[in-house]
């Protein structure tokens, strides 16, 4: 009898851990998947929500916003005063692009979709040659028309044909890389979490050289070529780069900061989103900034 026991108390626990172990499964999975049901923004300021990762400026109005969080879009129509929710509610929108066609694209945690009338509607795109669709980096580059897609734990990808194929660009950059960035001249830039900011200026994706030596979960060009080219890096604080000055930091939030984002239409104005639930405007091209009212 006490032998009986003693195997009906094993696979007691032998259960209980099988069923810790599921829930973990289906925690990973759903965290991936997406943080849930959208959060009401307030009258005034961006969401509570569990995360900024995402921020994009429309072409022809640089108060027009799209943020992306982890449960879906937010839109703001004056210069991030005041948000809705605008769509895609639970799925996790870490990076936008805009093509040369003027379509808008978001990819995320399992999440590779674009919309061709300004976020109203969207649709899933599911390109061959990617290993997976948890992708922690995604941009165009205007100048080339190529996109590219970092898959975590994977390498970065890249597309010639509009997003429909992609191939294996880097192996040794990518697998942890949270932002990337095309500039005008086609210099690829990728925010590694080990390695800080690093630059591909010969396109092959094997020469990689330090740009910045700090963590960041943003990364924006403004699109000009040299020696008018401005980069900003957004991790504990935020890092202007132009070709005269290098590097200087401009922004320091109490947490940090994340998504930052030039206006395409008058590069001048940019923006970078806090960690601490603020939204800051830049109208000398990231040289000074101001918490928006």
């Amino acid at each position: 009898m006490g032998g009986m026991g003693k195997r009906f108390g094993l696979v007691a626990w032998l259960l209980v851990g099988a069923l810790v172990a599921l829930g973990a499964f289906l925690y990973a999975r759903d965290q991936a998947r997406g943080g849930g049901k959208a959060v009401e923004p307030p009258a005034r300021g961006l969401s509570h929500t569990p995360d900024y990762h995402a921020l994009s400026v429309f072409p022809d109005d640089p108060d027009h916003l799209l943020l992306g969080t982890h449960v879906g879009i937010y839109e703001s129509t004056d210069g991030g005063v005041s948000w809705r929710f605008a769509g895609l509610e639970g799925q996790d929108a870490m990076h936008f692009a805009r093509d040369a066609e003027g379509t808008l694209w978001v990819a995320g945690h399992n999440v590779l979709e674009r919309s061709r009338d300004g976020g109203r509607t969207w649709s899933e795109v599911r390109p061959a040659g990617l290993p997976g669709l948890d992708i922690h980096g995604f941009a165009y580059g205007e100048d080339n028309g190529l996109f590219y897609a970092a898959v975590a734990g994977e390498g970065i990808y890249r597309s010639d044909d509009g997003g429909r194929r992609f191939r294996s660009f880097s192996q040794d950059v990518g697998p942890r890389v949270y932002a990337l960035a095309v500039t005008k001249d086609g210099v690829l830039l990728a925010a590694d979490s080990d390695r800080g900011v690093l630059e591909n200026a010969s396109g092959d994706g094997e020469k990689w050289s330090s740009l910045l030596d700090m963590q960041a979960a943003g990364l924006a060009t403004n699109g000009q070529d040299p020696p008018d080219r401005r980069v900003l890096a957004a991790g504990e604080s935020v890092q202007l780069f132009t070709d005269s000055a290098r590097w200087q930091k401009v922004l320091s939030p109490e947490d940090g900061a994340g998504p930052v984002a030039f206006a395409p239409g008058n590069p001048s104005i940019a923006y970078a989103v806090g960690f601490d639930r603020k939204l800051y405007r830049s109208e000398d091209g990231g040289e000074t900034w101001a918490p928006v009212a």
